[in-house]
């Protein structure tokens, strides 16, 4: 499996067949604008073929919930994991931006990228 980065101004994202991994920059607010670049990255990218996001936040930032929203309805977004080991990041991904994700597609959240990694996978392929 390899794995392609790209820089973008808000972060960094890593890809390969079928996930996409983004590492956002400490202090930032991911919000509406930042998101569409990534779907619209996530398209390209992946050419319309299922895949699935995971957010791996070794960082601290602010997410804006409404995201999930607009996350729910792209069509080819079959999953998403949140990775961290922050307790408050962890409930703040319960208790709020789960309730967000308005898709009957699964969301949620793990400790570790690999596990997170394995999941999506998992999820693809029940897809299919």
């Amino acid at each position: 499996m390899l794995e392609n980065t790209i820089e973008l101004e808000f972060g960094t994202v890593t890809y390969d067949d079928q996930i996409l991994i983004a590492t956002l920059n400490e202090g930032i607010l991911f919000d509406i604008d930042s998101n569409r670049k990534l779907l619209m990255l996530a398209q390209e990218i992946f050419d319309g073929k299922d895949y699935g996001y995971i957010s791996f936040r070794n960082n601290s930032y602010a997410v804006n919930p409404m995201v999930y929203r607009e996350s729910a309805e792209s069509e080819n977004l079959k999953a998403i994991a949140v990775v961290t080991t922050n307790v408050m990041t962890k409930r703040n991904a319960e208790e709020v931006e789960k309730k967000f994700y308005s898709n009957t597609n699964p969301f949620e959240i793990f400790n570790d990228l690999e596990t997170a990694k394995n999941w999506i996978k998992t999820q693809l392929n029940s897809n299919s």
